[in-house]
């Protein structure tokens, strides 16, 4: 999966999709909602199948809002893309598994651990989508270079 491959997408779907994701497992954790946990899951998981252009959030806003509010374009990788949203969808299928197949916190704890990522990927820290970039070209961040230490021992 390794390289770049550029894709041209809306800003404002981009945003969209990163922002929700984010709430969605927040919601989870606040609502207490397994669902919402799982229904993360599916947009992620559909995300990493459909590729960028056509996930579900993207395709969402691009029939929707995009049509009445446009943005401009902003280039994307789509293999990082697909890489950040392979991650998310292990992580939040772990989520699901210790949430419905254990007994105490560690379902609801995972699931906070993920939010944080999510809405710090969203704000533009640290994301997977850059340990992508960072395992390929370089480009680290902090926890990409702590990665990096291993991938190159």
């Amino acid at each position: 999966m390794a390289g770049f491959k550029p894709v041209s997408i809306s800003n404002g779907a981009f945003a969209f999709c990163r922002y929700t994701v984010a709430v969605i497992f927040w919601l989870a954790i606040i609502l207490g909602s397994r669902e919402m946990v799982l229904a993360g899951f599916i947009i992620l998981v559909l995300s990493a199948l459909l590729k960028v252009r056509k996930a579900p959030l993207i395709a969402l806003y691009t029939l929707t809002i995009e049509r009445l509010f446009p943005s401009d374009q902003v280039i994307v990788d789509e293999k990082g893309i697909r890489f950040a949203h392979i991650v998310g969808a292990v992580v939040s299928g772990l989520c699901l598994i210790l949430l419905y197949f254990t007994e105490g916190n560690a379902g609801w704890i995972m699931t906070g651990f993920l939010a944080v990522l999510k809405t710090s990927a969203a704000l533009g820290f640290c994301s997977a989508l850059k340990l992508y970039s960072c395992m390929n070209s370089g480009r680290c961040c902090r926890v990409g270079k702590f990665v990096r230490k291993f991938k190159d021992a």
